[in-house]
């Protein structure tokens, strides 16, 4: 009984440790995965509600999605001005001062003179009068005369801006009204330098300059008609809107690079998601990346392979690697390796695999549940391509950067049933057959936890460090990298991936015959589950540098296999444009997870041809003992 007790105590404590840590790792990971830092807001686009009133909740709809112009169509019956679209339309109830005057003035007491609490941005109400400007217009001015403070632009700068459209005066008549009302201009209207002072915005009915269907792009010819008319407002340096345009994401993004302003939607709440996103959606590389072009000289040869550098964009799916070639005009080193496979990614027991199964899968040639660490559903270790190629005689470098005891570097080199099982996994490395083992530092490497397994690495003859340079003489190393190393490219980390995998070259070289690298990209993965695509390419791009260094070294060997692939890929990107002259790239993620996407396999060197085809991600460990057997 005693006995029993002292069972359940233990694994009580395990337990609370095993889930300590887990919380503390899931910071960490959290912090990185979805802080979307690396955006930055520039964006020249605002939202525009049109017909407004036909939300079923006019003008807090729009207001909360966030739109800086709302749109309302008035009649005046009977001294009151009434919202509707046609005259058959008008209801007692829904007037102007209840629908959209009354919540503004609310909202500009609630935020101290401003209509948002964002205090950067602000309102226009853009009033189109259908009929009888003259005496709506004096009705308007005697409605909202006595709240300059919220409607009047010179009493309060944050003021809501009132704009007329629709049945308007003809320009000469500007100067009859307040200078607090503004109006809507045209195109083909001719003003003076005092009258433009009173248009607030220039608008257009976009199918007078195209048939366009809001799919695709318009064509050259309409494209430089609708330029023309926005350069006109731009002269000016007034915003420009199109009405009657299709209300579609596509539609939205061509008439944004077209120039347009004020994207007119009857979808106030879907715009909205598509401007804040677009910082986290859109990416431009000033300055490609220079890409090395292979030999080829040994490229599907039949020439004994001695090494084999395995680099896993962990994340990485076609449309990844698609958008960082994008923005680096049309290249990149993955782009120049000739023989191509599709690698199937699902776990034993999920369609969608994490970077457990799917990493275990690629090391070990066998399918295992999510979360497992080289091991089979039963929870029995299995031999992974590391193991087999030291037994082999081979050299071994498991490089990443992320964590070292994460999913992908662990299958390499560990067997546990959970992947948040850092220390025992960091135990395991102790007795694991390598050479190198560099990545992120675990959580709880710190303190006392630290020094117990230097101790341990210094008593087995384990070399520790915290940088990426090698110890060109230590037969086995262990680097926990400093955190400096392992930031986002987008924070500001150095080509730490490069150096490491060209240190290692080095460094086995010199000790080994043969050898084989595992060369990880992990946070391509990270950016995936922010859905933040600058970081996304940019960590493909700085993945892609060290394909470069593996070819580079393929060429000169004569005997290296380079394989590029992925485990798995994350967010579900799709690409909506790009421009590859001029490095730009906008995309859109379904997910923040991982989806069961098939994903590519890249290989350069002899025997590539081997490796091609359609296949279970298992299959990749059986070709390559295969191939160096």
């Amino acid at each position: 009984m005693i006995k029993l007790v002292k069972v359940i105590l233990w694994s009580t404590i395990m337990l609370m440790h095993l889930h300590s840590y887990g919380q503390e790792q899931h910071k960490l990971f959290d912090s990185l995965m979805f802080s979307n830092a690396s955006a930055t807001s520039n964006v020249q686009i605002k939202g525009h509600s049109h017909n407004d009133y036909e939300q079923h909740i006019p003008f807090y709809t729009a207001y909360y999605a966030g739109m800086e112009s709302i749109e309302a169509d008035v009649f005046l019956r009977n001294g009151v001005l009434y919202v509707a679209h046609n005259k058959n339309e008008i209801k007692k109830d829904r007037t102007l001062s209840s629908l959209y005057l009354d919540p503004i003035i609310r909202m500009m007491k609630t935020h101290d003179g401003h209509i948002f609490q964002d205090k950067n941005k602000k309102m226009q109400l853009m009033i189109d009068i259908k009929e009888d400007y003259v005496h709506a217009l004096d009705n308007l001015i005697k409605l909202i005369s006595t709240h300059g403070e919220v409607f009047d632009t010179s009493k309060n700068p944050n003021a809501v801006k009132i704009v007329i459209s629709g049945d308007r005066p003809v320009p000469a008549d500007f100067k009859k009204y307040p200078k607090w009302l503004f109006f809507d201009g045209l195109v083909d209207q001719t003003y003076t330098a005092d009258q433009w002072k009173r248009v607030a915005m220039i608008s257009a009915d976009l199918k007078d300059y195209t048939n366009w269907n809001g799919k695709g792009t318009p064509i050259p010819e309409d494209k430089a008609k609708i330029k023309a008319a926005i350069a006109i407002a731009e002269q000016q340096q007034l915003p420009f809107r199109f009405w009657d345009n299709h209300d579609s994401p596509n539609t939205w993004q061509e008439l944004n690079k077209l120039g347009v302003y004020w994207i007119n939607t009857d979808q106030p709440e879907a715009l909205s998601r598509f401007i804040d996103r677009m910082p986290y959606e859109q990416f431009r590389l000033t300055e490609p990346q220079q890409v090395y072009t292979p030999s080829y000289q040994v490229d599907d040869t039949d020439t004994d392979i001695r090494k084999v550098i395995l680099l896993i964009g962990d994340g990485m799916g076609l449309a990844q690697v698609k958008a960082a070639m994008a923005v680096n005009r049309g290249l990149l080193h993955m782009s120049t390796m000739r023989k191509i496979g599709i690698s199937r990614t699902e776990a034993a027991n999920s369609d969608n695999t994490d970077s457990a199964a799917g990493g275990s899968a690629l090391a070990t040639g066998k399918k295992t549940n999510n979360r497992s660490i080289a091991v089979d559903t039963l929870g029995k270790p299995m031999t992974s391509l590391a193991d087999t190629l030291q037994k082999m005689g081979w050299g071994t470098a498991i490089l990443s950067t992320g964590d070292l005891t994460d999913a992908t570097p662990a299958v390499f080199y560990a067997h546990v049933a959970e992947r948040d099982s850092s220390k025992v996994i960091a135990a395991q490395a102790l007795d694991a057959p390598f050479s190198i083992l560099a990545g992120g530092t675990p959580g709880w490497f710190k303190g006392e936890a630290a020094q117990q397994y230097r101790t341990s690495m210094q008593q087995k003859g384990i070399a520790y460090g915290q940088t990426p340079q090698l110890q060109s003489a230590a037969k086995k190393q262990i680097l926990f990298l400093d955190a400096t190393y392992t930031k986002p490219i987008k924070d500001g980390r150095t080509q730490v991936l490069s150096q490491l995998l060209r240190e290692s070259l080095t460094v086995l070289d010199k000790q080994h015959d043969r050898f084989f690298i595992m060369a990880e990209g992990a946070q391509i993965d990270y950016g995936g589950h922010a859905n933040d695509l600058p970081y996304v390419i940019s960590e493909t791009l700085d993945f892609d540098l060290a394909v470069g260094e593996a070819l580079r070294y393929a060429d000169q060997d004569g005997h290296t296999l380079v394989i590029v692939t992925a485990d798995h890929e994350t967010g579900g990107l799709t690409l909506l444009d790009s421009d590859e002259k001029n490095g730009y790239v906008r995309g859109n993620f379904s997910s923040n997870d991982h989806t069961s996407v098939p994903v590519p396999v890249f290989i350069y060197g002899p025997k590539s041809d081997k490796l091609t085809g359609y296949y279970p991600n298992t299959e990749l460990f059986h070709r390559i003992l295969k191939i160096v057997k």
